[in-house]
């Protein structure tokens, strides 16, 4: 699954940064979020994605939900399933 997918579905608000130029990868984009009340600038490119202010990356949706909410593999899974993905 796109990262980007991901992002919008589980972070209360989103916004691209439209002013970033990636340096290796094309497709890399810079998004802000905000998830439970904590502030994310991530990039993303595929279903990848680097935190840029906690030096932390990850790829997939369940990695991407572990990291926005703390959660553990398990609690994650179940939030994706129970959420439709």
């Amino acid at each position: 699954m796109d990262a980007t997918v991901a992002l919008k579905a589980f972070s209360d608000h989103v916004k691209l940064d439209p002013t970033f130029v990636p340096i290796k990868d094309k497709a890399t984009s810079r998004w802000h979020a905000n998830a439970k009340g904590r502030e994310f600038e991530l990039l993303l490119t595929g279903p990848k994605f680097f935190d840029t202010r906690a030096e932390k990356g990850g790829g997939g949706a369940i990695d991407l939900v572990m990291h926005l909410f703390g959660l553990d593999f398990k609690a994650a899974a179940d939030l994706l399933m129970g959420s439709g993905f």
